[in-house]
């Protein structure tokens, strides 16, 4: 799909009356003049053959994947979602901060599942936000099955981007697929197996077909994302450069690159500028660090040619192995120039420069708990309570979460379950070292916030390594990778009070343990800080009965 400039509302957008939009609006706490865009989507399972073979899929609206969602800063975002399927259902908003909103986040730590024949609208406000993010299905192992979707957030026109604005804009969704459903890959992890290597790769749900057209000598935006559920991807375009200009929400100084990693969870965008002999190229993503390769392939097609495909598939990095992809993530830099959602110089905040509240060390690891294969974090592996933390802490409702119940530095003990939240307190500037000693890549997830990526590597962390840090311009992210045997650094700045998911971003691991809340919290109660429990709220487990 082609889109030149931000988007308008779409001709199907519901229309409601002013007094509603005026309730809508103080319940978010937002500017009047922030423009609201209304959808309602309905989540239906439907026949879908993404390698071949049919198989049954999640679909919204009718769409395998999902609808893209394109929003401009600051728009606010109503969405009924109505649930047909025969499963509770949550939708989460990969990367969307929910400023002072956590009730929105749409993960079953914060907000009861909608059930099926249910419905609930999410209310909430792509704040001071611009770039490339998703949005799928967090209950269970739905988004095996699809239910995902590209979620773009464009700058409003007084804020530029450091790029002149490109002919087209697409949005490729990648990630490794499996024949088998949804249901019979959870009750694999229910009964302590591991998830089988997966069966094919997608591109846009599809192995060979997707294609996207341009003109020749015109430059395009592709906005790559990783909605796969464990395998690193390498994407490439046959004889284009690729300018790398956005990381989650970041800009980046635009370096060039024949092909680039991109890690479960994560995205990028990059400019590609048609300038080769007019014919059709190969896109391509691969599998990164698995011993068997899965392959998908796409189309640049340029438009004053009839010229088929030629030459072989182009090859990604091969045998370079992590070192590699890890030199490639170091060069990843923050356009210190470039202007954020706001107006003004996305460097501007010298993160640099802030004292460290507090220092924590996330170490993951695979378990065997009871006879079953767990993942856990720090010897901890959660496990889903039947009431969101967020609902226990809002209605003092004991017997749910325990606190601060996490050993910290990492202990050897044996791993044991616990649905753990670490507290902290708004405002806190914190560093968070992640640690695998695994001989997989890892990758971690903070709804709530971004983060600054300031170190990555091999072997045993230690406080000396904190000179090698970036505090100039490293990226902010939502999601980072850590390498086999190695170690991620990031600082963060706990800016946005709620309940706050951290996990693996490959969701196997997550919903087998690798996960916990943390509680970002002052006593000072004001809506400059949180919004109240929103009066559509869902309730369930011991919150039934309660009310907003």
């Amino acid at each position: 799909m082609a889109l030149p400039s931000p988007p308008h509302p779409s001709s199907t957008m519901t229309l409601l009356c002013g007094a509603l939009v005026f309730l809508v609006a103080a319940a978010l706490g937002v500017r009047a003049d922030d423009p609201y865009r209304y959808f309602t989507w309905t989540v239906t399972y439907g026949p879908i053959s993404p390698l071949g073979a049919p198989q049954q899929g999640i679909l919204i609206d009718g769409q395998f994947p999902g609808p893209r969602l394109d929003c401009v800063t600051n728009d606010n975002i109503i969405i009924n979602v109505i649930n047909q399927i025969d499963e509770p259902l949550l939708l989460t908003w990969n990367g969307i901060k929910q400023r002072k909103n956590s009730w929105q986040d749409g993960v079953l730590g914060t907000n009861c599942p909608i059930p099926p024949k249910g419905n609930f609208t999410y209310k909430f406000q792509t704040k001071d936000q611009i770039g490339t993010f998703t949005y799928f299905p967090s209950t269970g192992l739905q988004r095996a099955a699809g239910g995902f979707g590209a979620l773009n957030v464009y700058s409003r026109p007084r804020i530029p981007v450091p790029y002149a604005p490109p002919a087209g804009d697409f949005s490729l969704l990648v990630g490794d697929w499996y024949k088998t459903s949804h249901k019979a890959l959870q009750k694999t992890l229910d009964s302590g197996g591991p998830l089988p290597f997966p069966d094919g790769l997608l591109i846009n749900g599809a192995e060979k077909t997707s294609s996207f057209a341009g003109d020749q000598g015109k430059t395009y935006l592709f906005r790559v994302s990783n909605v796969g559920l464990m395998t690193s991807i390498n994407f490439r375009i046959q004889s284009h450069k690729m300018k790398l200009v956005e990381v989650e929400g970041s800009h980046t100084l635009q370096n060039d690159y024949d092909s680039l990693d991109v890690h479960v969870g994560q995205s990028l965008s990059v400019l590609v500028t048609l300038d080769q002999v007019p014919r059709d190229y190969y896109i391509v993503a691969s599998t990164r660090f698995t011993r068997k390769v899965l392959v998908a392939t796409g189309v640049l097609h340029y438009s004053n040619c009839n010229s088929g495909l030629a030459g072989p598939v182009p090859e990604g990095p091969g045998t370079a192995g992590f070192h590699w992809s890890m030199l490639q993530a170091r060069t990843f830099r923050w356009n210190l120039t470039a202007s954020a959602a706001r107006p003004n110089p996305q460097g501007s905040y010298h993160y640099g420069n802030i004292t460290r509240t507090r220092s924590i060390d996330l170490a993951n690891s695979a378990a065997v708990i009871s006879g079953k294969q767990r993942y856990a974090v720090n010897g901890v592996s959660f496990v889903v309570p039947d009431t969101p933390l967020k609902l226990a802490d809002n209605f003092n409702i004991t017997g749910v979460f325990t606190w601060d119940t996490i050993p910290i530095p990492p202990s050897a003990a044996p791993a044991v379950p616990g649905t753990p939240v670490l507290r902290f307190n708004l405002h806190d500037f914190i560093e968070v070292i992640f640690h695998n000693a695994e001989n997989t890549t890892q990758t971690w997830h903070l709804d709530g916030h971004d983060f600054w990526v300031v170190g990555y590597g091999s072997g045993k962390w230690t406080p000396e390594l904190r000179k090698r840090y970036n505090l100039i311009d490293a990226i902010t992210r939502h999601t980072v990778q850590v390498y086999p045997s190695g170690w991620s650094a990031i600082l963060v700045s706990l800016d946005n009070q709620g309940t706050w998911n951290l996990r693996s971003a490959m969701w196997a691991r997550q919903y087998t343990g690798q996960q916990l809340y943390i509680r970002v919290w002052t006593s000072e109660k004001s809506y400059s800080n949180e919004y109240d429990i929103p009066h559509n709220a869902l309730f369930c487990g011991k919150a039934t009965g309660l009310h907003a």
